[in-house]
This record gives C-alpha cells, sequence and structure tokens, in this order.
C-alpha cells in the first residue's frame, strides 16, 4: 500500500526509490491505499505526469496485492477487472 497523502511528486520518488524503475518511462504506476478503498495510477504522458484516484463508495477492491507480494506487470484487461470491482486474484 502507497500513503496517499503524497502527491505526484511523492508517488515518483516512490517509483524510482522503492520500486527501482524510471517514473518517467511511461509506464503506468497503479498503487492502492492500506484499507483497499482508492487507487491511485501515475503515469508521465510527453511533458508531464496525470495523477488519476478513483475512490470507492462502498466495499473495498479485491484481488490487490498484498504488502508481501512482489510488484507484478499485468495488462489492461486484468487492471480493468481489478478496478471495476471483480475478483481476479493475481498470480
Amino acid at each position: 500500500p502507497a500513503d496517499f497523502r503524497q502527491g505526484i511528486d511523492g508517488l515518483a520518488a516512490l517509483c524510482k526509490q522503492r520500486l527501482n524503475c524510471e517514473p518517467r518511462s511511461g509506464t503506468l504506476f497503479v498503487f492502492i491505499n492500506r484499507n483497499k478503498t482508492m487507487v491511485r495510477a501515475l503515469v508521465y504522458e510527453n511533458n508531464g505526469f496525470w495523477l488519476m484516484t478513483k475512490r470507492l463508495s462502498k466495499g473495498k477492491f479485491l484481488g490487490w496485492p498484498t504488502v508481501n507480494t512482489p510488484i507484478t506487470s499485468i495488462d489492461a484487461a486484468h487492471l480493468r477487472k481489478l478496478l471495476s470491482g471483480h475478483y481476479t486474484p493475481l498470480k
């Protein structure tokens, strides 16, 4: 889980320092909060960052990795299912 008090700069630093990834690579980085009620996505495009947030009105996101799960790459279809609330465990 990520600390959602962080904005663009904090999440970009998290990508670089803890994930060993270049935040300006064009990769979509997706983070979930500890309660699994909010997701943030960070991506760099052309000349700036996009920061997107989805907060559920009720319930929790299901199928997301735990704290001890290694970094995982997923395809767009899998991300869409996770964001829609369908339970699709990551392998």
